[in-house]
């Protein structure tokens, strides 16, 4: 039997080669630079990744118990003592599977597919996002974003080549990375404790102030409890936001829901982010967690 492919094959390839091909001359690329720059993407993402888990430091000896988070104040308590199990072990690293939309521009703008892996480490606090946001049927285009040993990156490529976003390290990017970290770790909560580093002091009956400092970078979140004792909202009063060539302070918030157990954690597994502008809310991500691996060192 012939290797080559039928006639009926060839012309279900050919439109969307023909639309790549077009899109690459275009773009004023070739087949052999998309490539390069794929493998040049792939190669950042694994030293980054590889930095994170080597600098990521043993888990604490033993398992959590009561004692770690009885000081806590009360919503904090009763927030562990309802996501771990008894003998819970404390995380080292994890590894996230994410499936969801992002958003570029204002409110009006449309949301696009996303599909991305995170990778964390709970001490030091980082972690390496590696995404692919589809702009169109044949226009991915690479997002790495990351906060490995106290620097953060943030980088966007268009077709792997092209660049999008590529911003320098700097105090305010290093704030929001670590207040990103800070927020998601409810998809990691051991590493909430204090044995973490986290400062926890209280606000009211359902709210209480968490407080992460790092490599000199001090942030500040305050966590909203609901009835099943779970966090159902982050909220930051004046996060960095990148706005033009500079940063300015806005209100974020996060939230949370659709609780499941995994490895003796509740955790979430769908969330949405937002911007809190004197215009409006502005959501720019929303999604669920459709894999979750953990380093719990047993």
């Amino acid at each position: 039997m012939s290797d080559e492919p039928s006639a009926s094959k060839r012309d279900r390839r050919l439109p969307g080669l023909s639309a790549r091909t077009a899109l690459y001359g275009f773009l004023g690329l070739s087949l052999g630079s998309v490539l390069a720059g794929r493998r040049r993407t792939g190669r950042q993402r694994a030293q980054l990744v590889e930095e994170l888990q080597e600098t990521a430091s043993e888990r604490p000896v033993g398992t959590v118990t009561p004692e770690d988070y009885a000081d806590l104040p009360d919503p904090v308590r009763r927030y562990f003592e309802t996501v771990l199990e008894p003998g819970q072990s404390h995380i080292r690293t994890a590894r996230l599977k994410q499936r969801g939309e992002f958003r570029l521009g204002d409110s009006e703008s449309a949301w696009h597919p996303l599909q991305a892996t995170q990778h964390y480490a709970v001490s030091p606090p980082g972690f390496v996002w590696d995404a692919t946001i589809r702009l169109g049927s044949v226009l991915p285009t690479q997002v790495v974003d990351s906060y490995v040993d106290g620097i953060p990156t943030l980088s966007a490529r268009l077709l792997w080549t092209v660049p999008v976003a590529d911003a320098a390290p700097t105090p305010e990017l290093a704030a929001g990375e670590l207040s990103r970290y800070l927020a998601e770790a409810v998809w990691f909560p051991t590493a909430l404790l204090p044995t973490n580093g986290v400062e926890w002091e209280p606000v009211d009956d359902d709210a209480a102030r968490a407080t992460l400092t790092h490599g000199g970078t001090t942030v500040s979140l305050v966590f909203h409890f609901d009835e099943a004792n779970l966090v159902d909202r982050v909220v930051a009063e004046n996060r960095f936001r990148a706005v033009g060539d500079g940063f300015e302070r806005s209100k974020w918030t996060g939230r949370f829901a659709d609780y499941e157990r995994r490895d003796g954690m509740l955790v979430p597994t769908s969330a949405e982010v937002e911007w809190n502008l004197p215009s409006g809310d502005l959501p720019y991500w929303r999604g669920r967690i459709t894999r979750f691996e953990f380093d719990l060192g047993e």
